[in-house]
């Protein structure tokens, strides 16, 4: 059967409702459901997802144009299974429209077998780099992590076997893939994971054009159609950690009201392209530095411009947590205590709390800044007493070097 939506959406629609449903019925016994968007203008941005009788199925914003969904597979960013009986929608975000409006069709063909896209070979796991030896409190040790990666399941490029080798090769230890608005990577993680040798932390990064925010472990879809609020209600009661993402960067900072901070926030992302920028400080500083700090390269693709692991979040996780099993609770567990430290790099300087102290290496003749101090480091290897709140390791020129979360 197939059913056509045909129509115009102006910029009043978009002021009123950007994400229009479009209803299809689903009968018993349905193969497979198959979604196709045409839009009548270039300059459009159209989003486009897919809401079932049952709950939502996936989304892939602007990055594709089509979708199929099969009880064995579907399209990445979508959830296979069982097209279940009774009333589905089409969703769609109206991101971007010309002045003029655009013509759209929504055609919806449910039964078939529509093509999904084949699974490519995943690659070989790679060598990984030596882990860096850093000094910790008794009973934990520090792990390099990024927390902001994307693959095809939305607007990336690569699989998460090939995402997760390429993070293996960095020297991560940790990496959470946070694809916009869907879960449908959560099934692969576990699996890719321990094959590589590496910590695949669930996520989702919610997306609106307000601010995105990531929801941290294996929590189930967060609706980013529901106001800010709703999604750290709902992120902390499901036992998830949620982190407001990249405040400050260009288009999509940070611009919700928000009558409770979440634990999290992204004060290093990779939009953070000259060290002497002290907006992302300035942000952190009267957003409240006793939140904890954490960074992320907010990758897509391998031509992308930003590198994994740059920067690097270290989190102190237990001591005794080995292997991806183990590796990815104790990543969040130590996310959740507020014990983190954020470098550009898995090599560079760092800012480490340790046992009430800031332990600074690689770092001689720069400064710890934070709570109305100025501190001066004397060595490569100096530590420095704790002070109230995060801390900021810098160059004399303004340079930012490393983050420290507040002292737990």
């Amino acid at each position: 059967m197939e059913i056509i939506h045909e129509g115009r959406w102006t910029r009043d629609d978009r002021a009123g409702i950007p994400w229009p449903r479009l209803p299809f019925e689903v009968p018993p016994n349905c193969p497979a459901i198959e979604v196709e968007l045409a839009v009548g203008h270039p300059d459009a941005v159209v989003d486009l997802g897919c809401e079932g009788a049952a709950g939502w199925r996936g989304w892939s914003g602007g990055a594709r144009t089509r979708y199929a969904i099969t009880p064995a597979a579907a399209t990445p960013g979508y959830l296979p299974g069982e097209p279940e009986p009774g009333l589905w929608h089409v969703v769609v975000g109206l991101h971007r429209l010309p002045e003029s409006g655009v013509d759209y069709t929504v055609t919806v063909r449910t039964g078939g077998r529509p093509e999904v896209e084949p699974t490519r070979p995943a690659p070989d796991p790679p060598a990984r780099p030596a882990p860096r030896a850093l000094p910790a409190a008794a009973g934990t040790r520090w792990v390099a992590a990024d927390l902001h990666a994307h693959t095809l399941h939305s607007d990336g490029e690569l699989t998460v076997p090939e995402l997760a080798a390429r993070a293996v090769a960095a020297g991560l230890a940790a990496l959470a893939v946070t694809d916009h608005n869907t879960t449908s990577h959560h099934a692969e993680l576990a699996e890719v994971g321990r094959r590589y040798g590496i910590a695949l932390i669930p996520g989702q990064e919610v997306t609106t054009e307000h601010g995105h925010a990531n929801a941290f472990g294996d929590i189930g879809w967060v609706d980013f159609r529901e106001p800010a609020p709703r999604w750290v209600e709902t992120v902390a009661a499901r036992g998830g950690l949620l982190s407001v993402n990249h405040p400050l960067a260009a288009d999509c900072a940070w611009r919700h009201p928000l009558p409770v901070r979440p634990p999290l926030a992204e004060v290093w992302h990779s939009s953070w392209l000259a060290p002497t920028w002290g907006g992302p400080l300035a942000w952190w500083e009267a957003w409240g530095t006793d939140v904890t700090p954490i960074g992320g390269s907010d990758w897509h693709a391998p031509d992308g411009g930003t590198t994994l692991g740059r920067p690097t979040t270290w989190v102190a996780v237990d001591a005794a947590a080995h292997g991806p099993d183990e590796l990815g609770p104790a990543v969040l567990a130590g996310l959740a205590a507020g014990r983190t430290a954020v470098s550009a790099g898995r090599d560079g300087p760092v800012l480490l709390p340790v046992d009430g102290e800031l332990v600074a290496l690689g770092a001689a003749g720069a400064l710890v800044l934070g709570g109305g101090r100025r501190l001066a480091v004397r060595s490569d290897r100096d530590a420095l007493p704790a002070g109230p709140g995060g801390q900021v390791l810098c160059g004399h020129g303004g340079e930012v070097l490393g983050l420290a979360a507040a002292p737990s």
